[in-house]
């Protein structure tokens, strides 16, 4: 950013407390065992809480590697300086394997096939590529498929693979090494790499009914005891995302990678909120730049779908879906003023929210309104604003645009 847009910078903008982020990873580190490590998950730009950043704090308070989804986030934290592991969770192609291994990034290998190409890529450098093979267990997304969802009679050798069948449970009698297993030891006798870890990825960790969850754990539990008798121990085995680190300890194997509990938000409603007590790291803060009295029947924004009621204020506020802010929040969102929420009137434009502010007789132009965080006694969290339109907490925070600047805090830890 040059000098003149650091003096130009918006009124809107973002504020993560780096104190609080130090402050979860303390709490979350406290369900663990000593031995257990810790991989922090930093990517979509940190939950949009800036990568960079959040990188260094989580690394100085704690996390022994971190994880990213695609491969110019690790770009990105790899030119600002940042030489902890990081494990790309996204897939590779070939003409990447050079640049993955200089730079101590591990790679997620998904099947066979792709393990065969990346290996024969990177056979002949000067270092192994160290890779992570992923097992789907039942989330049905990524990962080498659990012979819990194979039929006996779908087995094939690992180097004959024939068209995927439908999904179904083993048949009685089934007592041969699993498919999988034989994939995996497939991969590890591929020269030019290292399995370094082996994961699944929790599809219901954060449901209040654990069964599904616990079936996949059992799964992955099978894995592990399986690879051991043939004599494969990966060093890194993880499975616990945050909320499985909270409620679920037989998940923690000896990593765990949480991501959004990380940022002060809880995965869901149904996940135990007595065991913790975390911080949300991020606000939004803006100000008011227009305000005016109106009378009854004054139409606000956008297809003047909100007309007012009674004669009162309107406050304009720079912030717009244009920011991330989500048009759905339009007639049902809330900021705070002077400490007292007020209700978002019409539609939210590009750029542009307005608010009345009627009931907020002190409101002046220029006051400071938080669109996400507290101001006294009143708070808007990430969740609320979720709630309110059918998503998920995960979406509010990493939907942000870079159009706002992001500052940091040192808060009390």
């Amino acid at each position: 950013m040059s000098p003149l847009a650091q003096e130009l910078l918006p009124q809107t903008r973002v504020v993560v407390d780096l104190g609080a982020i130090a402050h979860n990873i303390k709490v979350l580190k406290g369900l663990l065992s000593p031995k257990i490590k810790f991989m922090a998950v930093v990517k979509a730009d940190a939950y949009g809480h800036g990568a960079v950043q959040i990188a260094r704090t989580v690394l100085e308070n704690g996390a022994d590697c971190l994880a990213v989804a695609r491969i110019t986030e690790a770009v990105e934290l790899k030119e600002a300086g940042i030489d902890a592991p990081i494990l790309l969770f996204g897939d590779v192609i070939e003409e990447h394997v050079g640049y993955l291994a200089a730079n101590d990034i591990r790679v997620t290998l998904a099947s066979l096939e792709t393990a065969r190409v990346i290996a024969a890529r990177a056979e002949g450098g000067e270092n192994p590529l160290k890779v992570h093979i992923k097992v789907d267990t039942g989330m049905g997304r990524l990962g080498i498929l659990h012979d819990q969802f194979v039929t006996p009679d779908q087995f094939v050798r690992p180097d004959h693979f024939g068209e995927p069948g439908q999904f179904g449970e083993p048949g009685n009698g089934h007592n041969r090494p699993l498919q999988c297993v034989e994939e995996i030891l497939a991969i590890q006798g591929l020269n030019g790499i290292e399995i370094e870890g082996l994961y699944t990825h929790l599809a219901n960790a954060d449901a209040r009914d654990k069964t599904h969850t616990q079936r996949q754990i059992s799964r992955f539990n099978l894995l592990v005891r399986e690879l051991s008798e043939k004599g494969l121990t990966p060093p890194m085995i993880h499975a616990a995302n945050s909320a499985a680190l909270i409620d679920m300890p037989e998940s923690h194997f000896n990593m765990v990678r949480p991501g959004l509990a990380m940022y002060g938000l809880s995965p869901s409603g149904e996940v135990d909120q007595t065991r913790i007590s975390l911080k949300q790291a991020m606000s939004i803060r803006s100000k008011i730049i227009h305000l005016k009295q109106v009378a009854k029947g004054f139409k606000i924004s956008y297809g003047s779908t909100h007309v007012t009621h009674i004669s009162t204020r309107i406050a304009t506020i720079p912030i717009g879906y244009a920011d991330g802010y989500n048009r759905k929040l339009s007639d049902r969102g809330e900021m705070i003023v002077r400490g007292s929420k007020a209700r978002i009137t019409g539609r939210i434009c590009m750029d542009f929210t307005m608010i009345d502010v009627g009931h907020i007789s002190r409101a002046v132009l220029g006051d400071e309104v938080v669109i996400l965080g507290g101001q006294g006694e009143e708070k808007i969290t990430a969740t609320t604003i979720a709630e309110a339109i059918g998503t998920i907490n995960y979406e509010v925070v990493s939907s942000l645009t870079g159009r706002m600047p992001i500052f940091y805090i040192q808060g009390e830890k």
